[in-house]
């Protein structure tokens, strides 16, 4: 999945992992009530639970963070528990990399890979609602940061 912004990279990165856990439930609370760092320190081998809304279908994550690169604004996560995992996947990994373009904004490059428990096949409209709560977030702390230039500067 790849969405475009007017937004720098190093902006959005800093909003979509070095502040996430404070600014996403702030910009959408019924989305993301609030993330508790479980084990580590945030960085590399941490695990965060993340409490979903009261209006969200599941109750919670938790996230393993994999890899975090300032320089080049990437950022490798799974979700390795919860009941969004459905009973039918062992763990949902993610990497996401900001990029510059070629207007002064930022391209996020998303790539998710679904990990299942023996050979149940997930269905592509999961895949594809799935896409579309990410972009709705995206969007989201995107008009936040237009609306609020003095964030994640």
């Amino acid at each position: 999945m790849e969405v475009t912004t007017s937004i720098p990279p190093a902006r959005m990165f800093k909003a979509f992992v070095l502040e996430a856990d404070t600014l996403i439930p702030k910009v959408v609370p019924g989305a993301i009530q609030h993330v508790e760092l479980v084990e580590g320190d945030g960085g590399v081998g941490s695990i965060k639970k993340l409490t979903f809304g009261e209006g969200s279908q599941f109750k919670y994550v938790k996230h393993k963070i994999e890899g975090i690169d300032n320089e080049n604004f990437t950022y490798k996560y799974s979700i390795i528990e919860g009941d969004a995992l459905m009973h039918t996947l062992e763990k949902i990994s993610y990497e996401t990399k900001f990029v510059a373009s070629p207007d002064g904004g930022s391209i996020c490059k998303s790539t998710s890979k679904y990990f299942t428990i023996g050979d149940i096949e997930i269905k592509e409209e999961e895949i594809k609602a799935g896409k579309e709560k990410a972009l709705g977030l995206y969007k989201a702390v995107e008009a936040y940061l237009l609306a609020n230039p003095d964030v994640c500067n």
